[in-house]
């Protein structure tokens, strides 16, 4: 009794079937028969088996004992008389263990040349019989019936598992696309998490952590011929506005100032709330005119701001600015920005003032 290719019943033995594996197709080693679907073509009969292995020259074999390996060119095919050989795939496809009457490696002799997609090693001692193209060529003239049943069906199962393969990837890209998806929002998250830690929950500006990483930022950012300057702003008499009209009309006064500087900062510059009623500015101007436009029209849009929950009171701003020279540091820029704002709210507020030019060209 021979069992053939398959794993279904030949002669008076039976022998247990399991589902397909995806690899079986893969590297012309077609083994039909291996799925819940018996009546598959992939059984050969005892005659049949020995006509093809007529053709082939025996080969004793040890375990271990390696046949081919993946990426090898292919110029044989194998049958299992006696013991059983193992094929490994790569791409995290299952192993496959054949036994005697099955036989791999036939496309080398269907299409001739063509590289190993499997590695086959021996796992236990036993007779093989190995077959050539030309030794199969010449026994398609003699046994054209026997041998042409033999590819029919062969080819038959081949077309079987190249579907399930199709089916197979086709499930592995889905997996991998959720997994895409998943790398995607996770980051999209992350972002988002980081952004909420590097800004102000009221006013939405940076926060000081915002700040600092912008800060850290500054040397990868070339200024192209402009200069980097801090005005810092405060909010004249805010103190009076949250005693009179509420906390409510405090933070809406904070908001409203908050929005008018974000207004005057560009895509490359930074606005920011340092805390209480204290916000920064980050800019990038051509000279000392600049500057002081935008601080005097900062002042002018928040002085035109009508606010019904602070009722008659007006908002105004003071603002310092300073240039940030290099050699400095933010604690250098900051203490020359404060220095000339603690002057124009000593001149009663609603005033702008710039530091003393140093070390600027």
């Amino acid at each position: 009794m021979w069992r053939g290719p398959g794993l279904g019943i030949v002669g008076r033995s039976s022998w247990p079937e399991r589902a397909v594996n995806p690899a079986e197709a893969l590297d012309g080693e077609l083994r039909p028969g291996q799925g819940a679907d018996a009546r598959l073509p992939s059984q050969l009969a005892p005659e049949e088996f020995r006509v093809l292995a007529s053709a082939g020259t025996s080969r004793a074999v040890l375990p271990g004992e390696e046949l081919f390996r993946r990426g090898e060119a292919a110029a044989s095919m194998f049958l299992i008389d006696t013991g059983e050989v193992r094929l490994s795939f790569d791409d995290g496809l299952a192993d496959k263990l054949l036994g005697p009457g099955q036989y791999f490696g036939e496309l080398a002799v269907f299409i001739g040349q063509h590289q190993r997609f499997a590695r086959a090693v021996a796992e236990t001692a036993g007779v093989l019989y190995e077959i050539t193209q030309a030794a199969f060529e010449a026994l398609l003239q003699r046994e054209p019936a026997v041998v042409a049943r033999f590819m029919q069906r062969s080819f038959a199962y081949l077309v079987a598992g190249e579907h399930q393969l199709v089916q197979h990837l086709k499930r592995r890209n889905e997996d991998l696309l959720q997994t895409l998806d998943t790398l995607r929002q996770t980051r999209t998250e992350l972002t988002v998490a980081q952004q909420l830690v590097r800004t102000d929950d009221l006013t939405g500006l940076a926060n000081r952590r915002g700040l600092y990483r912008y800060l850290d930022e500054l040397g990868r950012q070339p200024l192209d011929g402009m200069k980097l300057a801090l005005l810092l702003v405060d909010i004249d008499h805010f103190k009076t506005i949250n005693d009179r009209s509420g906390h409510l009309a405090g933070d809406a006064a904070l908001r409203a100032v908050a929005e008018e500087v974000r207004r005057l900062a560009g895509p490359l510059e930074l606005p920011c709330r340092l805390g209480g009623d204290e916000f920064a500015l980050v800019l990038r101007v051509a000279d000392a005119g600049e500057l002081a436009n935008r601080a005097l029209g900062l002042m002018g849009a928040i002085r035109s701001l009508r606010l019904p929950s602070l009722r008659e009171h007006r908002l105004s701003v003071s603002v310092g600015g300073a240039f940030c020279a290099d050699p400095g540091g933010w604690s250098a820029w900051y203490s020359q920005a404060d220095g000339a704002l603690y002057e124009a709210k000593r001149r009663g507020g609603d005033h702008w003032r710039l530091a003393p030019l140093q070390g600027v060209a």
